[in-house]
């Protein structure tokens, strides 16, 4: 199995190639799997009825839910951990701290190693495709497969080269 991206020239509108025509590169959803198809899926490989399946699916995504929103990184199994964080302005003093720094509240999620090494190998299909919608061209990856991290931004986990910029709690770029 590959992952399908394609590359479908757009022009650029700003920075520094605006004005110009460039390939941009994005992933192709197939579809999006419905949590009926999941769960009957997996009472499949379990062997268990899809009503005990349903009712495990149901209670563990309430588990998932009351114990991040208490501020615990919950596992899920086989493909890491997920909790919730926020990006916000910082300040000098105690007396400026306030809930109207925060511009964000967001989901982190910190995948296993497994699933990362998973991704890493991975092949890559790319389909080009020119202004008009004309396929041009096919490339199948023969990258080494790295995986960006940005937990992990000094170490090599599991195939992981970092790379890449990320925004920094106080709102501004940082690049690794």
């Amino acid at each position: 199995m590959a992952l399908k991206v394609k590359a479908q020239e757009k022009l650029q509108k700003i920075g520094t190639h605006a004005g110009k025509y460039r390939y941009v590169m994005m992933p192709e959803i197939y579809t999006s799997l419905s949590q009926d198809k999941v769960i009957k899926e997996a009472a499949l490989r379990s062997g268990v009825s899809k009503g005990i399946m349903q009712a495990c699916w149901d209670a563990a995504g309430e588990v998932i839910k009351a114990w991040a929103t208490e501020g615990h990184s919950v596992a899920l199994p086989g493909l890491g951990t997920m909790r919730f964080g926020l990006r916000a302005k910082s300040v000098a003093t105690a007396d400026e701290v306030k809930t109207g720094l925060i511009s964000t509240r967001r989901i982190v999620f910190t995948p296993t190693v497994d699933l990362k090494d998973e991704l890493a190998n991975t092949a890559i299909q790319i389909t080009c495709f020119d202004r008009s919608g004309k396929e041009v061209k096919r490339v199948t990856s023969s990258d080494p497969g790295t995986i960006e991290d940005p937990e992990n931004q000094g170490g090599n986990q599991g195939g992981n080269q970092g790379g890449g910029s990320t925004r920094t709690d106080d709102g501004e770029m940082d690049q690794n």
